[in-house]
């Protein structure tokens, strides 16, 4: 006499596709997208690496002749950065018909001496003078060059209302003041394009490391008294 249970086929079968299904997600959970946040911050403000003016604005006094410390300091940190292999233009644009408009000429002159022997070719320096008359203070002396940087777009966008995210996306502006201060804390922008060449090897430097892994000498062991 033999005992048998009776069972509910159907559901046995569901109940089985329902496990092979959770035990599938489970090995896969890798791979698995999250369909709810489909946006990113990195693609909503991506860092660009793209030829762009550096600006400056250096302010003259209307009794200004000569060029002073503190105009030379800003002059400096300017133009600490230019890259002399390519030597781009140095653009230094100098105001008349303002009332400082004698004394901006002559700091000028001092500025492109100063740019001279900061490694600007002579060739490369523009002098250009603009329109200040109307300019109700005193004009400032702007140099302007090329120069490869990265940055974002401008942040502040607020096309959306903050509390309509029913769909659980990031909001415009989100992640934008990250992006732009990661993109301003970038030295080389080259580096973002692809990896720099590797730098000759110090032959005399690996041989003594080489040497010292050989003699398992002292010097590198870890200090541990007991």
């Amino acid at each position: 006499m033999s005992i048998g249970f009776k069972t509910n086929t159907p559901r046995m079968s569901a109940l089985i596709v329902l496990a092979a299904g959770l035990m599938t997600g489970c090995a896969n959970r890798d791979s698995i997208t999250v369909g709810s946040v489909p946006d990113d911050y990195r693609t909503n403000h991506p860092i660009v690496v793209a030829e762009r003016d550096k600006v400056i604005d250096i302010p003259v006094g209307i009794a200004d002749s000569r060029m002073t410390n503190i105009q030379q300091t800003a002059l400096d940190g300017f133009i600490d950065n230019y890259d002399r292999r390519v030597a781009p233009l140095v653009m230094v644009m100098v105001p008349y018909g303002s009332a400082n408009q004698t004394a901006a000429s002559h700091v000028s002159q001092d500025m492109i001496k100063r740019l001279r022997s900061a490694g600007v070719p002579e060739g490369k320096i523009v002098h250009q003078p603009y329109d200040a008359s109307n300019a109700s203070e005193n004009a400032p002396v702007r140099l302007v060059y090329k120069q490869m940087r990265a940055s974002t777009g401008p942040c502040g966008r607020w096309p959306d209302d903050m509390l309509n995210d029913s769909d659980n996306k990031h909001w415009a502006n989100f992640g934008c003041s990250y992006q732009n201060n990661l993109a301003a804390q970038i030295a080389n922008p080259a580096d973002l394009l692809g990896p720099r060449q590797s730098d000759q090897i110090d032959t005399e430097r690996r041989s003594k490391a080489i040497n010292d892994y050989r003699r398992r000498d002292a010097s590198w062991k870890p200090n541990i008294n007991y």
